[in-house]
Formats: structure tokens, sequence, C-alpha cells
């Protein structure tokens, strides 16, 4: 940072970045094309590009509050805030993109927040919220600053209650008639009296104003400017892309601005805190606590899920930034980046891992896996592009972010095997105890519920990321443990995420996944039908209960046996004998057939309970209409990326039309994008086709070209809803 703030724009070429860093970022592995914006191909430079970094740094005209472009030496700054503009030429975008950096100075007052650096904040990441550019948040500090006014301390007098014995306490504070009148006007509110034939002025308040050691705020001003910039941070990820990097310690608003901005990564031994540890172990009357990394370090963050990643180090953290950059678009109205370089992993292929009956690692079907024979079993998602967020907090799911033939995807998986939860002891409890939980696979526990949640959240602000669920629950955890810690409560956020989502969202059952109950309602297409759509491998399976549960409920014992004297033939006979027989023949008749029956009622439950599978399969939920279609999961890489691929451009022309005409729907787009179609004789049912003709279509002309449309129906509108007395003159107006 330091290096990049002392110019208006001073570029950096990757020669010098060689020089200084000794080699180019090393990034996480993950296919990258040149392929800008979805409508307007771009080419794959032969070799980096000049100026791939470019910075201009932000400064705070402070007579008229507004931020300007300024040239200055690094550590001219004279608040604890920094920010910059940064122009970045990346892989997905080569002609570059622009972002806001904010940083903490912790070598300013300890990175402490006064008024002047939440003023400067507050500036900053509007700036960010109006261009809708991403704001990056560099954060190490010290929290609220807080002060006393050092000027008073030589001043003032104790009025002892007796001046022999100071042991029984003191009246008041007081200031000399002369000091008092040194002070600048509005320093203290004093009362003023007479004692002991002396002139006093006894202090009621001290306020400071006016004086240099009050300067930037040493109180309640600095929490009313905590407030302001606590209140921005929670319009800027409703606004554009937030995503903070911990390097060092974040105290009180400093860890709240990192909560608010939700997205985080930390570096390790950069705790993010409420209260100082010390203070802590004060307030307790005790050592309970050691470190700052007890209260807030990875530790805690990440199983709580505060924290989406933990970094090493700085470099490890910028590429970590940059890595997340790259699903990210370059504003808040631009498609994310479809990037794929030829030949890196091609779409047309088969997904090489297949999902088992048995708990596995489902990580394997989204990047690959080697097998014990040492053969690459290709995944669902482009080699190398799987990344992993929030990953040791609600861990019966999993979320990422991957590409899908360099198409950026949002991704929420299922956790099939148990994993075990730890909760850790309270040190300041001596009677508390580490605590092991253990979670089934395939079901939503509070947390990860929550974690489903906070992930479509992140995925729809900012990010515009289609997203792909792997559907294989079977429901949610409903014991009472559960119930008192919110499983209701976060269910339902699911919900409220959907409804708000404004990507395509993609609802998968893979192969031998299942859906049942509750998991099926809460992301069932029905709940925002224009972005949703569900699909089902042909052998995955959806339903109310598991086959088991349903045969003990609607195919008990009594009808077993019905089945058994309809299908056995010795049964049967059996009966046919019955019918006939008397006496001790009828008996022994009787006690055959109910030993027959015991005999075949294992092999008729498992019958019943396949017949009750056989109304869980996708063939049932597609003639029900309750998914789209039925997709092998060998197919499903091929099928998803024209889907994807499709739904996305077509979504962003749909946005385009709909913010130039108010008036229009989602399905009046749609049906005038199928018109649009069919003029040039394309088949809106092909989304291969349908892909080829949005690519080439100009955006900017079809959304002017409804938006004359719109502006002229508009103007007739109001026109005729003028007094016919009114209308001449008005169009004699326009005409002069």
């Amino acid at each position: 940072i330091a290096a990049t703030g002392s110019s208006p724009r001073r570029t950096s070429s990757s020669a010098e970045l060689e020089v200084r860093g000794g080699g180019a970022r090393r990034r996480s592995p993950s296919p990258r094309s040149m392929r800008g914006a979805p409508t307007v191909p771009s080419q794959v430079p032969e070799a980096m590009p000049k100026d791939i970094l470019s910075v201009v740094e932000l400064v705070m005209d402070w007579s008229k509050m507004e931020l300007v472009e300024m040239e200055r030496a690094e550590g001219s700054n004279d608040v604890g805030m920094l920010a910059w503009k940064l122009t970045l030429k990346t892989p997905e975008y080569p002609e570059g993109r622009d972002l806001i950096l904010l940083a903490n100075d912790v070598t300013f007052q300890a990175g402490s927040f006064g008024v002047r650096e939440d003023q400067f904040f507050q500036k900053a990441s509007e700036l960010a919220r109006v261009l809708g550019l991403p704001r990056i948040y560099v954060s190490c500090n010290s929290g609220a600053r807080v002060g006393l006014v050092e000027e008073l301390k030589p001043l003032y007098k104790v009025q002892w209650i007796d001046p022999k014995d100071c042991g029984k306490g003191f009246e008041y504070l007081y200031l000399l008639k002369a000091d008092y009148e040194k002070l600048p006007p509005g320093s203290v509110e004093v009362h003023k009296i007479q004692q002991g034939g002396e002139e006093r002025y006894v202090l009621d308040a001290i306020i400071g104003e006016g004086m240099k050691s009050t300067k930037g705020g040493i109180g309640v001003e600095n929490l009313q400017g905590s407030g302001l910039i606590a209140g921005e941070t929670s319009r800027a990820y409703q606004d554009t892309f937030t995503l903070s990097y911990i390097t060092g310690r974040s105290v009180g608003i400093g860890a709240y601005l990192n909560r608010l901005g939700q997205r985080n990564i930390q570096m390790v031994s950069s705790p993010m805190i409420l209260t100082g540890y010390a203070a802590l172990n004060k307030l307790l009357g005790k050592n309970v606590y050691s470190s700052q990394d007890q209260l807030g370090g990875p530790q805690i963050m990440v199983p709580n899920g505060v924290t989406h990643q933990v970094v090493r180090d700085d470099q490890e953290g910028m590429a970590a930034i940059l890595d997340w950059l790259s699903f990210v678009p370059k504003d808040i109205s631009s498609p994310p980046p479809i990037c794929q370089p030829a030949g890196v992993d091609p779409w047309d292929r088969d997904v090489d891992f297949e999902p088992s009956l048995l708990p596995y690692d489902p990580r394997d079907f989204l990047r690959g896996v080697i097998d014990n024979e040492g053969n690459r079993m290709r995944g669902f998602f482009d080699a190398g592009s799987w990344i992993e967020y929030l990953e040791g907090w609600g861990r019966t799911v999993i979320t990422g972010r991957a590409r899908l033939g360099g198409i950026p995807m949002g991704v929420i998986a299922v956790e099939t095997r148990s994993v075990d939860r730890l909760v850790p002891a309270d040190p300041s409890n001596s009677e508390s105890c580490e605590v092991k939980e253990s979670m089934g696979g395939k079901v939503w526990f509070p947390d990860s519920a929550f974690k489903t949640a906070q992930a479509l959240k992140d995925f729809n602000r900012g990010e515009n990321l289609p997203v792909i669920i792997f559907a294989n629950w079977r429901g949610f955890s409903g014991g009472t443990r559960d119930m008192y810690n919110e499983i209701l409560k976060f269910g339902a956020m699911i919900v409220d995420a959907l409804v708000e989502y404004k990507h395509p969202i993609f609802i998968y059952i893979p192969k031998h996944g299942e859906l049942r109950g509750g998991a099926w309602v809460v992301i069932d297409p029905a709940i925002n039908p224009e972005k949703m759509e569900m699909y089902a491998d042909v052998d995955a399976r959806g339903g109310i209960l598991e086959p088991p549960g349903i045969v003990e409920v609607k195919y008990r014992a009594p009808q077993q046996v019905e089945a058994m004297h309809r299908i056995d033939e010795k049964l049967q006979s059996m009966d046919a004998k019955l019918g006939t027989s008397q006496g001790d023949e009828k008996q022994n008749i009787e006690k055959e057939i109910k030993a027959r029956e015991k005999q075949l009622m294992p092999l008729y439950t498992s019958v019943a309970t396949t017949f009750a599978d056989l109304h869980d399969r996708a063939g049932r939920m597609k003639a029900k209409g309750v998914i789209r279609d039925s997709i092998s999961w060998k197919d499903s890489r091929r099928y998803f990326y024209w889907r994807v691929k499709r739904r996305v451009l077509q979504d962003y022309l749909i946005s385009r039309l709909r913010k130039v005409d108010t008036k229009l729907t989602h399905k009046d787009s749609e049906a005038l994008i199928q018109k649009w179609a069919a003029e040039n004789n394309v088949d809106f049912n092909s989304d291969m086709k349908m892909v080829a003709w949005l690519e080439s279509q100009n955006v900017d002309a079809r959304a002017e070209s409804i938006r004359t449309s719109f502006l002229k129906s508009h103007i007739k509108e109001l026109f005729e809803q003028l007094p016919a007395n009114e209308r001449q003159g008005l169009l004699s107006s326009l005409q002069a």
C-alpha cells in the first residue's frame, strides 16, 4: 500500500513487481480466460500487459468535506485513515478494473478512530457505493479513540472533605479564577461559588472545545462517528461488493466494521476483539486470559462464521483478495466476468467422479480427486477453480466459489459424512468444559442453515453470481437443543435469502442424492420462480418421507400381508385349502399360513419399501412439474454450462430492459427476447443457440430502443392526464 500511494496515478509494470516482490504474485491455481463482459469477447494477450497497476490516493479536502485526488509523499497524512482508487489489469479484465481501497494507519495514534477518521472512512466508502465499485478494507486498529483533556490536568484543584485526612474523600473539583480565564470558551461547564475567601469555578462537565488534546475527538463524539461508519458499512454491503482483510488487531468498532462488511479474510495472529484481554482480566479480578487470540483469533472467528478465510501472511492475504475479486464483476451493474482460456478444461466432458450411496467427501465431485490407483477423476467444475469459504463454520454445509467453463458461480453443497463441532470452554468459568457435538451428514443444523442463508446473501450482493445448490438433505435437525438454538429461524432465513436473490439459481439433486420434507420446501423454485430452476439426476430421490418411514405410515404390516396373499403362490394354495377344511386340518393350515407370512415379512417389507421408493424417482418429479428436467450426473457439466451461460446472458439483458422500462415484468421481458429470437430464426428452446445469439446482441442498443418506446408511451400518458384546456398551451410552449 505504501509503495503505491505516492502519486495521483502511479503505475506499476510487471517487471517492477518482480523486483519488489521477488517474482509475480502467486495465486491459487484457477483457470482464466481473457473474456470480459459476456457480450464483448476479448483476446488473450500474448504477454502480460504493461502498467498492470495504477493508483491514485484519495485525500480529504476538509474545507469542502470532499475527497480529492492528490500527489503527496508517503507519511504525509494527518489522519489515521488512508484511501486509494486502484485500477488493476487482471486476467478477467485485461482492459482494467477499478476498486476503492481503505486502510487504517496503525502508526497514527495506534490506528484509532477519531472524528476525522470516521468522516474520511464514510466519504471513501460512500464513493465506492456511488460508483458501484468493490470496496476493500485493510483493517488494523485500536477501536474508537479515547482521551482526556490534557490541558486541564495541571490546573484543576480538589476540595477535600477534611484537608488533614484525605481518606475521608473529596467534595468536588474546581478551577481558580485565573486558570479558568485562561481556557478557551466552551472548554468546560462550571458554576461559580465563594469559599474560603476565594472565587472558585466548580467543574460540572469537561468539554475540551478548541483544545489541542481533543482534536479528533476523545469520547462520545468518536462513538457517534463509529455509528456513522457502522451504518455506512452496512449500506455498502447492500449496495456493492465489500471485503475486509484483517492484517492486525481490530478492536471495537474496527471489529464491527469487518462483520458489517460480512466478507472477511483474517491473517493468523490478527484478532478481532471488543475488549482487550487485560481489561477483561481486571473486570473478572483474576488472570483468566493470556492473549487477544483467545478472544478473537482465527480459532474463534472461523468456527463462529465471522471469518471466511484464514491466511498465514500478508502476501497470501493479497493473493486471497485477488482470487476473490476474480469472481466479482467490475461494478455493481455488470454481470460476473465469464472467462476461460482455450484448452484449460473444456466444457464438453464427462464428470468423472460419481457420488456413491456411502458417505463421501462432496468436495471430490466439486474439484475432482485422484483415486487410490493414481487416476485423476475430474469433478463438476473447472480444474483448480474451486475455492472454499467459511470452511470451519456450519460444517454440514459446504460453500465456496468456482467456475463452470469459465463462468463464475456460487456453490452450496452438502456434507454426507458425520462431523464434530467443538464448543470451547469459557476460561472465565471454572466449571465450564469443552463440549464435543456430533452432527450427522445430509442434515441442516442451526449453524449450517445460517451458513446457507449467509452464503446466498454474499453471492447476491455485489458479486452478482449465479448459484448452484447440490441439494442432498434429508431434512432439518428438529431436536430440543436445535429448536432452542433457533433452527426454525435460520431455516426461514434461507427462504428470505432466496426470495430476494436477483440472479439465476439452480438446484440439482445429484446422483444418489435425496431431498426430503422441510429441506425441499425451503429451496423449492416456487419461492422465486423467475430466478430458480430445479433439476434431478436420474438416480436421485425426492419426497416428504424416506421410503422406510412412509411404509410405517402408509404400507403397514396388514397391507403387506394382503400383498403376500395376492402374489405368493403357496399362500394362494393354502388359502384355497383353508376354505374347504375343518377342525384340526383348518387349524394346521392356519398355522402354516402364519409361518409363511412370518417367513415372507422381511421380503415384503423390502418390496413395500421399493414400492414407496418408486414414488420418489425423478420420473415422477418431472411428471408433476416440480423439476424442470432430469439430468444424468455424467452429462451434468455439459448441460449446466449452456444453461447457466444462457441464463446469465439472458437475465442481464432482462435487467437492462427493465431498468429503462419500469413497467416491464420479467415475464414480459422474456417474451420480448423470445420475439426477437424468433425474428432471427433462433430456437428459443435451445440453450446453445440462444447463447450464440445473446452474445451477438448489442445490449445497449436493445435497451435504448425500449427506453425510447417507454418514454414516448409515458409522455403520452402524462399528456392525456392534463385538462383539455392545458394541452394546447403545453404544445405551444414546447414548440416555442
